[in-house]
């Protein structure tokens, strides 16, 4: 059978007979891809550790006509047990994985952004030490983004009018001038509006000074923005508000 090599971030396991388990990858340069990973439930297992959700990997794969088969894995970052030991990050990576396989709704088709964002949140969680719930945020925002959904939030969604704007809608695709706004849409605080403005643009020294009343505010927005495109709300998600 023909081999690949590709860089990935395990997002889900499935047991599967009595020793192998279906791995969930996304693929620097495949893609989503699911593929047998063989004995890896055993104890004696080369590589079972290393394919655990979050797990960055390097990893070898033999194509095959139905699923591809793992035939080598060496971890590269060790996301798994630190995401693991934090509860916080624990559960918003839970949702950054969930909505990377949404998203990602090809198997094999490439998805270098999608990759790049997850594995860049992965290390600010990680290594950067930023929070988690904020993390998560600007995760979401840049993946909808990327998948073509990115929310406006200084000019209004429909007529592209110059704000500030108070209404915010998320099947309008953002924020929405007096004339646009339609019956139901939120008014957050002009601190919130630019908090989230923020999140998308990567601007953490803006995120790190607003107050934690808007910061709240803004995760409740992008939850309802984020179950507005994805059509399906994610299971990980309702855990998360809990």
């Amino acid at each position: 059978m023909p081999l690949y090599r590709d860089e990935a971030v395990v997002l889900r396991t499935q047991k599967l007979g009595e020793a192998d388990r279906i791995i969930t990858l996304l693929t620097r340069r495949h893609g989503r891809v699911r593929a047998v990973a063989k004995g890896v439930r055993r104890t004696s297992s080369r590589f079972g550790a290393r394919l655990e959700p979050f797990s960055h990997v390097d990893v070898q794969l033999a194509e095959a006509r139905s699923l591809d088969v793992i035939t080598q894995a060496e971890t590269l970052e060790p996301y798994a047990s630190r995401v693991g030991a934090d509860y916080a990050a624990y559960t918003a990576g839970t949702v950054m994985l969930e909505t990377a396989e949404r998203l990602v709704t090809e198997d094999k088709e490439p998805a270098v952004q999608q990759y790049l964002l997850l594995v860049g949140a992965l290390r600010a969680m990680c290594d950067a030490g930023r929070p988690p719930a904020q993390v998560l945020d600007a995760f979401l925002l840049r993946s909808l983004a990327v998948a073509g959904y990115a929310p406006s939030f200084d000019g209004c969604a429909r007529c592209g009018l110059e704000g500030p704007h108070v209404a915010f809608n998320p099947s309008a695709g953002g924020m929405l001038c007096s004339d646009c706004r339609l019956p139901g849409s939120a008014r957050p605080a002009s601190e919130t509006v630019r908090v989230l403005g923020a999140l998308l643009s990567g601007d953490w020294a803006t995120v790190g000074a607003t107050e934690e009343r808007h910061l709240r505010e803004a995760s409740t927005l992008v939850a309802a923005y984020l179950a507005w495109h994805l059509e399906r709300g994610l299971k990980s998600l309702t855990h998360l508000q809990r």
